[in-house]
């Protein structure tokens, strides 16, 4: 094979890697930056993009791992990005918070299902990041493997303990949610 085969054939890879993993990036992104405006989303897909373009000739089979595992990257950077231009606001003071100008969510505005984030927000981030990956992304754990940059054993394992706290944190809410019901029937604040 020559060198202009090899690159067509690594162009080739990585345009079907594109086309076929652009969204599933894009909802990936899209999930860890919630609240955050589309065009973070869109600068962090494309850096993304843009590694994968720049290592098209070392693209895995399947890529889509791999992708995550890129995206975890640029993830990470973009937080620390944010928190820097948070801060910075904060110092010059034109933040919302320094003026005492924050918003208030209406009683009603809960979620459905947001009692799930709210018991895997008690979990570690890397707990999170292990359930996220196999519960949104719907990886394997081989393809969390390659995710998380790890051998198998080491993913499943991870896989493991994570379910096992989410479990426990799942059976503490149970727990806590019928006593603070009963205590407001019966005409209680709710706290216990």
């Amino acid at each position: 094979m020559s060198t202009d085969d090899a690159y067509a054939d690594a162009d080739d890879a990585f345009a079907e890697a594109y086309r076929a993993h652009y969204w599933a990036v894009s909802r990936f992104v899209a999930r860890r930056l919630d609240g955050q405006q589309a065009h973070e989303v869109e600068e962090v897909v494309a850096e993304v993009f843009s590694i994968a373009w720049r290592r098209r000739g070392e693209l895995p089979d399947p890529p889509l791992p791999w992708l995550y595992g890129v995206a975890r990257n640029c993830l990470a950077n973009t937080v620390r990005g944010l928190g820097r231009y948070r801060k910075l606001l904060h110092r010059l003071g034109n933040h919302e918070a320094a003026h005492q100008r924050q918003t208030v969510e209406s009683p009603d505005a809960e979620r459905p299902g947001s009692w799930v984030h709210e018991v895997l927000d008690r979990l570690s981030p890397a707990d999170q990041e292990v359930l996220r990956l196999t519960a949104w992304e719907e990886l394997t754990v081989e393809e969390l493997a390659v995710t998380l940059g790890c051998g198998r054993s080491a993913a499943a394992m991870r896989l493991h303990r994570a379910r096992r706290r989410l479990r426990a944190e799942i059976d503490r809410t149970r727990m806590t949610v019928p006593v603070r019901a009963a205590s407001v029937r019966a005409g209680g604040d709710g706290n216990v």
